[in-house]
């Protein structure tokens, strides 16, 4: 896969499709291959980009404290690196987050957002929820195993668990598969979404935005829909009925169709030509 240096790191990313080019943000212990089920079909409408945060994937891995904002100006330095003046952007929960810093720093950036399972600030049921995965991952020392034993719960109904065992398993497989993400890294990243405060910024996002959440998400709950709607004026919200915090994977079909609709509405050439 292609690499860049941006932001005084190499990032790693896969590109498909054709189109306005859309960014994908990875969100907590993942790689570029997250939407995997969302990029075959967003590639048949724009350029998808799928990157590796720094710490993740095959993306540098330096040492240094990491937070939402930074990995949001490594976002934006990729942009200028690749010659990408402006870009959809799209993430869910860390993913989501750093959406939200990147729109606000740089605006000019972002023609649509679209933040799925974000989070405004965090506050101390998800701070407790992340500590007790740092306290996992040390114990297991594998982030691929936290996933699978500790987060996974957290990202799925119940229901998903007792009535489609052999997709979780599949899910399970798909995550063995990925290169394994250090307990170091990890250790950093989560902190990075411990400390995650965005609520100050929200009034500097100008790009049309799409807000879901599933109806069952407990990490981030509808409690922070209303901070969000209200925060980002050029806002609307859907919310996924039966799903918890990653409808990306509990609700494939629905949520592609809906995502793809609000990305399709603001495409520049749609404005300009009346595209469909």
């Amino acid at each position: 896969m292609p690499k860049v240096t941006a932001n005084g790191i190499t990032i790693n990313y896969e590109q498909q499709g054709d189109g306005e080019p859309l960014i994908l943000i990875p969100f907590l212990t993942a790689d570029n291959a997250c939407y995997a089920f969302q990029v075959a079909e967003y590639a048949k409408h724009f350029t998808c980009i799928s990157i590796d945060l720094r710490g993740t994937g095959e993306s540098d891995k330096p040492d240094d404290e990491v937070t939402t904002e930074l990995y949001a100006d490594d976002v934006a330095a990729f942009m200028q690196a690749l010659g990408i003046p402006r870009a959809h952007i799209t993430g869910l929960s860390l993913g989501a987050a750093i959406g939200m810093w990147v729109a606000a720093k740089y605006p000019d950036r972002v023609k649509s957002l679209s933040l799925h399972s974000a989070w405004t600030t965090t506050d101390l049921y998800l701070k407790t929820v992340v500590e007790g995965w740092q306290v996992m991952a040390q114990a297991l020392d594998s982030i691929t195993e936290l996933v699978i034993r500790g987060i996974f719960p957290w990202c799925f109904t119940p229901d998903l668990y007792a009535t489609k065992p052999e997709y979780i398993q599949a899910l399970c497989d798909f995550t063995r598969s990925r290169p394994p993400m250090s307990v170091d890294a990890f250790i950093q990243q989560s902190k990075a979404v411990i400390a995650h405060d965005v609520q100050s910024q929200l009034a500097n996002i100008k790009a049309p935005t799409q807000i879901t959440f599933g109806r069952h998400d407990q990490l981030t709950s509808l409690r922070y829909s209303e901070p969000l709607v209200s925060g980002i004026k050029n806002s609307e919200l859907t919310i996924f009925e039966t799903c918890s915090h990653a409808p990306i994977y509990e609700s494939v079909e629905e949520f592609n169709s809906k995502t793809l609709e609000f990305l399709k509405n603001n495409r520049t050439e749609r404005s300009s030509a009346g595209a469909t």
